[in-house]
Parts: structure tokens; sequence; C-alpha cells
């Protein structure tokens, strides 16, 4: 934990003081060792980061005083259009896009994608909040990605994807294409990474045909976490791209 990630629904005692009792408080007082008089990075989520001290500390009860004057970092180039993976790999993702400070994470269906996977209780908003709150306490950030689950791949292409790219470039990931994803990182854009085995034709062509341009990751096949951390390593967030 590289960041205490606060709430609005935490116990404020007033402004500037909170209570905190779960296991932030834990990782305080057993792994950080924290005494009175420490002081830590701190966050609200959605917020402003800054620093905090430690006021007093009972049982396993910890009162921080909070001062929040920074931004938190900021956000990367790239919205992700990423088909929906394997359970085991979900919760992995999830705290990379957090970690990269991706804006927009949209899961989306597939041909090669088990029915199944939909049925996963890691898509329960609440097992989405931890593992992005997971990667915010990492990346020292406050504000996680919006993840938007989409059931229907050729709906979303055709109705929503236009729309989404908001006149940004639109790139499919895909072996063997002209163009290179690294030799492109010039301005803000949406990256569609495929499931295991890529996007099949039909899918390919249909994206193509509304607004994608495929580029190619390399001569080498990736898994789908590994080929998501190379698209997002090529862009140093908020930077190289002019974003925010």
């Amino acid at each position: 934990m590289n960041i205490v990630l606060l709430h609005q629904r935490d116990h404020w005692l007033d402004a500037e003081r909170v209570l905190i009792s779960d296991h932030r408080a834990a990782h305080l007082i057993g792994v950080l060792r924290a005494s009175v008089g420490d002081a830590f990075r701190v966050g609200i989520l959605d917020g402003r980061v800054g620093e905090a001290v430690v006021q007093s500390i009972e049982q396993n009860a910890v009162i921080l005083t909070v001062q929040l004057e920074g931004l938190p970092p900021p956000r990367h180039c790239f919205d992700i259009v990423l088909a929906l993976p394997r359970p085991k790999m979900l919760r992995r993702i999830l705290r990379t896009v957090a970690e990269f400070g991706v804006e927009n994470l949209h899961l989306i269906n597939s041909a090669r994608v088990d029915k199944s996977y939909w049925q996963s209780p890691l898509l329960r908003p609440k097992k989405i909040e931890q593992a992005l709150l997971s990667g915010l306490e990492r990346a020292r950030d406050t504000q996680p990605p919006r993840v938007h689950l989409h059931q229907r791949f050729r709906p979303f292409v055709e109705d929503e994807l236009v729309d989404l790219c908001a006149g940004r470039p639109c790139w499919i990931a895909e072996m063997g294409a002209p163009i290179s994803l690294a030799d492109h990182l010039a301005q803000p854009a949406v990256v569609m990474i495929g499931p295991e085995g890529g996007f099949v034709p039909f899918e390919l062509d249909l994206a193509q045909s509304v607004v994608a341009k495929p580029v190619h990751l390399g001569v080498r096949t990736f898994s789908v976490d590994t080929a998501l951390t190379t698209v997002l390593a090529q862009v140093l967030p908020g930077r190289v791209c002019g974003c925010r």
C-alpha cells in the first residue's frame, strides 16, 4: 500500500480528521508500524492527494489529521476495449488498468469469450471496486477507471464504438497488421484487444468497417494480460499524447 485511500463515507470527525478501523488501519499498525506523529501519503477517492499525520492509535483504529493539497497522477492516453478475459486473469487486469491510470475500460464479448465468463462473481460492482482500489493503492492514485460491460459484440461496435472514440484514432490489435502501434503514439486513442486467440475474422472486419484500424504489437504472440501491458507501457501517461 503506497497510499492510504480515504472515502467520503469514512468516519470524519471534522473537516480534517478521519477515523479508520478496517484493513487500512491494520496495515498502518501491523505492516508500517505507525506511531503517533508519523506522516503517510493519503488521497481521497476521486479527489486530491496529500499527507496525513497519525493523531492517535487505539486498538485497531487510527485517527489521521489530513491535508489534501496535490493532484492525482494524470490519466493514460488510451481508453481500452478488451474482450472479457478468463476470471482468473480478470482481477489482475483490473489492477493493471488502475495502476496505469486508464480512464475507461470497456469489457466486451467476442466469439472466443466463453459465455460462462459473464457469470463470474468478479464482475460484481464490489469485486471490481476492490480490484481497482488495489491498483490505485500501488500507483498512488485516487481516480479509478470506469469499467463498462458490453455483452453483445455487434451492437457495441455498430452502435457505440464511433461515439466512444469521439474523433480519436481507434486501433485494433491484429497479428500481422501492416503498421505498428508503437509508430502511432502521438495522440489519445482507443485500443481494442481481443481474447486469447484474437478476434475472429468477422469481428476484425466489422470493427474495421466501422472505425478501427489494425495495428500489431510486434512479432510475438502474447497472452491477454501481456498484450494489455504492452499497449499501456508504450506511452508515458499524460505526456507523450498530450493527455490531461
